[in-house]
């Protein structure tokens, strides 16, 4: 199994950045690839960003240019880098691992955290 837990939300004021963090632990070396995912109030769960073993990367179109997803060497932290934040960013963000399982891809998913953007 694989372990995740995001910090690193909270309240900004629009125009700002953030920083969220996962910390991802347990069968790492079965982890194809990592992401980050959120949902506004009233909202389905959308994808973000997410980022391969190898390093290659993928954004959602409507999120790309203020949003960086990059991690560690170990891929034990994964980051996502938030910046000239808006209203509507305003969601749970939440971190993603999909690993190889015995019948076949797994999908693990952290708690969540919240990040507030105020106009």
């Amino acid at each position: 199994q694989v372990q995740l837990v995001e910090s690193g939300g909270g309240l900004v004021q629009a125009g700002g950045s953030l920083r969220l963090s996962c910390a991802a632990s347990g069968r790492l070396f079965t982890v194809i690839d990592m992401g980050w995912y959120r949902q506004a109030p009233g909202e389905q769960r959308e994808f973000v960003a997410a980022q391969t073993r190898d390093g290659n990367t993928n954004y959602a179109d409507s999120l790309k240019g203020r949003f960086t997803i990059s991690r560690n060497y170990d891929m034990t932290t994964l980051y996502l880098e938030i910046n000239y934040l808006k209203p509507e960013d305003t969601a749970v963000y939440y971190c993603s691992a999909r690993a190889h399982g015995e019948r076949g891809p797994l999908t693990y998913w952290g708690q969540g955290t919240q990040v507030t953007v105020s106009s």
